[in-house]
């Protein structure tokens, strides 16, 4: 089996003056789920966007590897799953109109079969090709999930992964979580207890703010 790997050593984070964390070091290896603690505005998703490259650190460093080949930064796009409450959605397109456009943007063949799998599992088959304009939140959200799965990726971020969702959308949620903690490794910013429950590990950005 594939082995996925994330390293971080002794990150540090500043935004101008003001502390957002520092001393951040952890292992992390892919068939676990390791939780982000912390209270709003503590910097829960300032570490995960670090960690996806999408911006900068202080200090310290990030590696990813699978099977102990480091990964460049130019290529982990293609390794990375990424969700979060604040991902732009096209409101003009259906829910495949978006996924096909987004599979454009990654260079790779839209996954049909996938689409419908997932879109599935999130309880959304039957609304694909509705234009996304007509979606609640919390249709937009799981519509999400299928967005940062569809490329079948090794390491996936879930940023405030069950906001806006019901009972009935969470459920799917931690389903989904389930199946892909056997093979990839899966990271949860969250301050929602159940959330953080399906974390093997839990690492917690208050205790490191001194």
């Amino acid at each position: 089996m594939t082995k996925y790997t994330l390293l971080i050593g002794s990150l540090e984070k500043y935004f101008g003056r003001r502390l957002v964390f520092q001393g951040v070091n952890a292992s992390w290896e892919s068939g676990f789920v390791y939780g982000i603690a912390g209270s709003n505005g503590s910097g829960k998703s300032t570490l995960v966007k670090i960690i996806a490259n999408l911006i900068s650190s202080d200090r310290g460093k990030i590696i990813h590897k699978e099977n102990d080949k480091t990964i460049s930064s130019e290529q982990l796009h293609n390794f990375l799953g990424f969700l979060s409450p604040y991902l732009f959605l096209y409101d003009e397109f259906s829910a495949e109109e978006n996924l096909i456009h987004f599979s454009n943007i990654r260079g790779i063949k839209f996954n049909k079969q996938l689409f419908d799998e997932l879109m599935n599992k999130v309880n959304l088959f039957d609304r694909r090709s509705d234009l996304v304009r007509g979606y609640s939140s919390g249709m937009k959200q799981r519509l999400r999930f299928v967005f940062a799965l569809l490329h079948q990726p090794r390491l996936i971020i879930f940023d405030e992964p069950t906001s806006n969702l019901d009972s009935e959308g969470k459920e799917a949620v931690y389903k989904i979580i389930d199946e892909q903690r056997k093979t990839n490794l899966l990271i949860i910013a969250s301050n929602d207890e159940s959330d953080l429950n399906v974390c093997n590990e839990i690492l917690n950005i208050e205790d490191y703010k001194k």
